[in-house]
């Protein structure tokens, strides 16, 4: 072995620079090492250690890893440095909460400085040496505790590819998730190294000391593994805890997958619920429809009632003729329109009616409900084949002539219609005998019942020149009624 002067001069001559001496050292052979380590991403420390090189120094020594990522994710630290390792010293990933103590929420990515230690995750929105940095109040992280905890690749909770799962022993559940399969494969087994060293209660064997992990090992003992008393539980106490976290763990999984087939088996059941409801005629067959008598045809309504003048018709034709005849303004102003549509409900559900009981006091309440009645018909009283043929009888000039023309048509109607008609404008010519106490004139009423009693089965055409017709052709049946409709007999 070649002395150490000996040596020094040869690495002199090989080009490698030497340190220059300590000032103050005891011996003088005495050169200045600079060991270059890191503590995190983007933090790259020096540090300076004086040493003899001695026989003793001279021997081949281990190599130390100068890899960024071994230092940044081991804590390798320069020759003689001690202390507590940890696992993944920090990394910037895309985390969500989807679940808090089992109860849902919703998911929103982001990014967070993740840091693992022995016992725990923890989140920052910037990384720690940021948030130290700065001193900014509420940067409060997230940890979350990593003891009896359930990690495991998921492809239900996202869309997103390389995603894992950590579901805690009170219910949350958090994603993880990198855009590099290996970068996040690495962090998959980290964290799954530390819940199963806190699960089997083995970290920190081998290290020599309580409470210290391996320098390069994931494995760390719980928080307070040096307590008196702790390691003392007994297995089968230990081995029913572990099935306990488990059953909890598997139940919040399937209960978050059951969630989603719950709702795929709701919407095919709704689905098939629509398709196969019956139709209106098989409910009204059964009795679970009643028949309406608002917007029903009047044929089909009378053929049911076996009359050709619906009962609602006539009730309400003889409550105003007992009270409304001398009311101001009857059929021209309108009832309240709650109270009107209660009415109409309670004759649709054929229900016992009394128009005389005090709910029905108001009779513009019974005129509005009857013309909502004739407003309603899928085909008006004066039927749509007839409204053209009207018109046309109600442009001759001659007044013989126009009033032949219009009973004609009136004759040629429907039993129903003609029935019904007829005693209509037979209550109205007693409403216009009422005419100073009322004050409704024959253009008044022709004005409300125009529009009630026909219109065209497509509108072509101007609809005021229409009105116009209407208005003048029920106006001139109700002055010409006695002869139309043969009243006086």
């Amino acid at each position: 072995m070649l002395p150490s002067a000996l040596r020094i001069t040869n690495l002199q001559k090989a080009g490698r620079p030497l340190a220059p001496p300590l000032t103050g050292a005891s011996h003088g052979g005495s050169v200045q090492l600079r060991v270059k380590t890191s503590s995190g991403p983007g933090e790259r420390l020096s540090q300076s250690k004086s040493m003899v090189l001695q026989d003793c120094d001279l021997q081949p020594q281990k190599p130390i890893s100068r890899h960024r990522r071994n230092q940044s994710q081991h804590g390798v630290a320069g020759a003689g440095a001690t202390g507590t390792s940890v696992d993944l010293q920090g990394e910037y990933l895309n985390k969500a909460k989807i679940s808090e103590d089992g109860k849902k929420q919703r998911k929103n990515w982001m990014s967070s400085w993740v840091v693992l230690d022995a016992h725990q995750l923890t989140f920052y929105k910037e990384s720690k040496q940021e948030v130290l940095a700065n001193l900014k109040p509420g940067c409060k992280p997230d940890r979350v505790d990593l003891c009896g905890a359930v990690v495991d690749w998921t492809t239900e909770k996202s869309r997103r590819k390389n995603v894992l799962q950590i579901t805690t022993h009170t219910g949350s559940e958090y994603l993880l998730q990198a855009d590099s399969y290996t970068t996040i494969c690495k962090w998959y087994d980290a964290i799954k190294k530390t819940v199963n060293s806190l699960s089997n209660g083995s970290a920190g064997l081998g290290s020599g000391k309580p409470g210290l992990g391996r320098s390069n090992s994931t494995e760390c003992l719980p928080k307070h593994s040096s307590l008196p008393g702790y390691g003392l539980v007994s297995p089968s106490t230990k081995q029913r805890s572990m099935v306990y976290r488990r059953s909890i763990s598997n139940s919040k999984l399937k209960h978050s997958i059951s969630d989603s087939a719950d709702k795929s088996g709701v919407k095919s059941r709704l689905k098939k619920f629509i398709i196969r409801r019956p139709s209106m005629k098989v409910l009204q067959e059964k009795g679970l429809i009643k028949d309406r008598v608002f917007g029903c045809h009047l044929l089909t309504l009378c053929e049911r009632e076996g009359t050709t003048v619906p009962s609602f018709v006539k009730l309400c034709l003889e409550t105003v003729e007992q009270r409304g005849l001398t009311v101001d303004g009857i059929y021209r102003v309108s009832g309240n329109l709650a109270t009107v549509q209660k009415l109409r409900f309670m004759v649709d559900q054929e229900e016992e009616l009394d128009l005389d009981a005090s709910q029905w006091e108001d009779i513009h309440v019974v005129t509005g409900a009857l013309k909502m009645f004739f407003r309603e018909l899928p085909e008006p009283l004066f039927p749509f084949r007839f409204f053209e043929l009207f018109v046309e009888a109600i442009k001759t000039k001659d007044l013989r002539q126009k009033v032949q023309a219009v009973k004609k048509l009136i004759h040629q109607l429907p039993q129903p219609n003609l029935d019904i008609m007829r005693l209509l404008f037979g209550h109205l010519q007693r409403v216009l005998a009422c005419t100073t106490k009322n004050l409704m004139s024959s253009q008044g009423v022709s004005i409300v019942f125009g529009p009630t009693l026909m219109w065209p089965e497509k509108e072509t055409g101007n609809m005021a020149f229409n009105m116009l017709y209407q208005n003048q052709i029920v106006e001139f049946i109700l002055m010409e009624s006695h002869e139309i409709f043969d009243l006086d007999k």
